[in-house]
């Protein structure tokens, strides 16, 4: 299903739906936040199938293998099958730290709920 031999990299990252935007890429491309086979790669860079990508975003380091190579913007459920993706899981969730939380539409809080809330976060006696 390979379309052309070759395709840019601000451009692939955009079409297999990695970056929300072209320019979002060819921005990263330009910062020196994007490795083509372990090097910085300009957006101009040329990838192919094969090709192992790596960036960090704000969660994780993540790290791709090209598998196709596409002309266009597609649906994301053919744009998963584009690439091989080795990255790291995401971290788990932050716990609330001791905070009770209430349940999902329990409503507002009674009187004493506010008052054991208030104390617990040290703002009354």
């Amino acid at each position: 299903m390979t379309y052309t031999s070759w395709v840019r990299i601000d451009q692939w990252l955009w079409v297999v739906r990695l970056f929300k935007s072209r320019s979002q890429a060819t921005t990263a491309c330009r910062g020196g936040r994007i490795r083509l086979n372990g090097k910085i790669a300009k957006a101009s860079a040329q990838v192919a199938p094969g090709d192992i990508i790596t960036w960090r975003d704000q969660l994780r380091t993540r790290e791709v293998r090209v598998v196709v190579l596409l002309p266009r913007r597609v649906g994301a459920p053919l744009a998963v099958e584009a690439y091989l993706d080795m990255s790291e899981p995401l971290p788990p969730k932050e716990t609330t730290g001791g905070v009770p939380q209430r349940d999902p539409g329990a409503g507002r809080p009674e009187k004493k709920d506010r008052r054991d809330l208030d104390r617990l976060r040290g703002f009354q006696k």
